[in-house]
């Protein structure tokens, strides 16, 4: 069979059939100059994508040149508003991104679309030469999350991940600090996704609107029937689209915390999740109550809490602590305090640590300008480190079973520190959200073992666990395998 050529592929495209696939060679790295344009496409613009839109529209000479998004009635109302400001008064709208990858004129995309899109997408803008700005998680599951990192090793292009923790300064002095010494060694890397959400009810099975495009809105995810709970935000709340609030805004978090191990550590070697989706009784399929911990070699540990079941008292709780060997906790964000055993709080005075300035959204202009992918705050394998990180707990609980709901429900073995933690999030679901003991259940999931450099499960329940590294793709959007991307 002849390989086809990138103008062959593209020309095919157009007719959005067939296997997409891109012959395409390294890029060649061309710096960008200070006063030259870059043009930007976004694809995906309800939620993130309106946050997209405004970052990267306050920039200098960055020309929003196109919008990308399959329902028509989001993308006429988006192409007005662009077309309003200064900087998109030549934006085109298209539904299909890969109308956007064959415009040899665009110079980057930014991807705010549903999870299950990111890798897909990343891969491909990628092969197209396009640098990336993608929303977390990068990944959907863990095999697509490495196939981007390859991608973007082969064709050399930025990736930047939508974890804007990685542009502060503070948070980055913190680490190099953990990491250098000159503060006792880190033993946990604990994150909090504690918000209060509300449960989404059911909508009937039905067909999709007429302004919606469903197969492209579905792309590689193969999901049985369309229903108004998907489109356009509870599709976090399904496994088929979604991951979860912990690889939602918990992303957010685990990176922080990933980021927070040591450098020579690549992913952990054991996780597991505990947890449940308690008092909504509605259609949605993943926790809202969750503790999970993963253990690395070294013998750190990230360790996480989901909270999502809203009640009187509810505190919010969406960032990231660090406890240390000899006992002391770190607490702040950007700016920190040390609890050290025995001795009053006392402020960490840090210089700044190392990020391309400029925000989030600047930082990736810069390095986009540079050809530079190591300027990125937050790298495509820093997003793939991080994300893999909540595929695992989220694959522990997928293959838990059920337990009476109570304090006896963890299985943490020798792990105190992680029984502690579990301890503190139960009595706040049972004691706050009044959640029943013994008239409700756990999901309690298995310890899954991780070969990190295979990145495949071992051990118990191996079978299992490496049937979720990925998901089943739809006939022409399908992943490509990591050797020939």
């Amino acid at each position: 069979m002849a390989r086809t050529t990138r103008r062959q592929f593209f020309q095919t495209s157009a007719l959005v059939s067939g296997a997409f696939f891109i012959g395409g060679t390294k890029a060649s790295g061309d710096v960008i100059g200070a006063n030259e344009r870059v043009r930007l496409a976004v694809i995906g613009l309800n939620g993130r994508g309106k946050s997209h839109l405004a970052g990267f529209g306050k920039l200098k000479n960055v020309e929003i040149a196109s919008v990308v998004d399959p329902d028509e009635n989001v993308l006429n109302r988006c192409i007005s508003k662009v077309h309003s400001k200064e900087n998109g008064k030549n934006c085109q709208g298209h539904k299909d991104i890969r109308t956007v990858l064959e415009d040899k004129n665009i110079d980057a995309i930014s991807i705010a679309t549903p999870n299950h899109w990111h890798s897909l997408m990343t891969i491909w803008g990628a092969q197209a030469g396009k640098h990336v700005y993608v929303e977390k998680p990068m990944s959907h599951d863990i095999t697509e999350g490495r196939v981007a990192v390859e991608a973007q090793k082969k064709y050399g292009v930025v990736v930047q991940h939508g974890t804007q923790r990685r542009s502060d300064a503070g948070i980055a002095a913190l680490h190099e600090a953990l990491k250098s010494g000159k503060l006792p060694r880190l033993k946990i890397a604990y994150g909090y996704c504690c918000k209060p959400r509300d449960g989404i009810g059911f909508k009937t099975p039905g067909d999709p609107p007429s302004n919606l495009d469903w197969d492209l809105w579905k792309g590689p995810a193969v999901i049985d029937q369309y229903h108004d709970n998907l489109v356009h935000y509870n599709w976090h709340w399904f496994w088929g689209s979604g991951n979860g609030d912990l690889n939602n805004q918990g992303t957010h978090q685990l990176d922080v915390a990933a980021w927070a191990i040591d450098d020579d550590q690549i992913h952990p070697t054991r996780a597991m999740a505990i947890g449940g989706r308690f008092n909504w009784d509605d259609q949605g399929q993943t926790p809202n109550t969750m503790f999970a911990v993963a253990e690395y070699p070294n013998g750190q540990s990230v360790m996480f809490n989901v909270r999502n079941v809203n009640h009187k008292g509810y505190e919010r709780q969406v960032y990231n602590e660090y406890y240390l060997e000899d006992g002391s906790k770190i607490t702040g964000e950007g700016t920190y305090t040390i609890h050290r055993p025995g001795k009053a709080p006392e402020k960490l005075n840090l210089d700044k640590g190392k990020v391309t300035s400029g925000g989030n959204w600047g930082a990736f202009i810069a390095a986009v300008r540079a050809g530079d992918p190591n300027m990125a705050n937050g790298t495509a394998m820093e997003a793939h480190r991080g994300c893999v990180v909540g595929h695992l707990m989220n694959n522990s609980y997928r293959l838990g079973s059920q337990l009476p709901f109570n304090a006896k429900a963890g299985r943490f073995g020798d792990n105190k520190d992680a029984s502690k933690h579990f301890l503190e999030l139960h009595e706040v679901t049972s004691g706050g959200a009044g959640v029943p003991e013994d008239k409700a259940n756990y999901t309690v999931g298995p310890w899954l073992t991780f070969d990190p450099q295979a990145e495949r499960f071992t051990g118990e329940k191996a079978d299992a666990a490496n049937a979720l590294l990925k998901d089943p793709n739809n006939k022409g959007f399908e992943v490509p395998d990591a050797k020939n991307v």
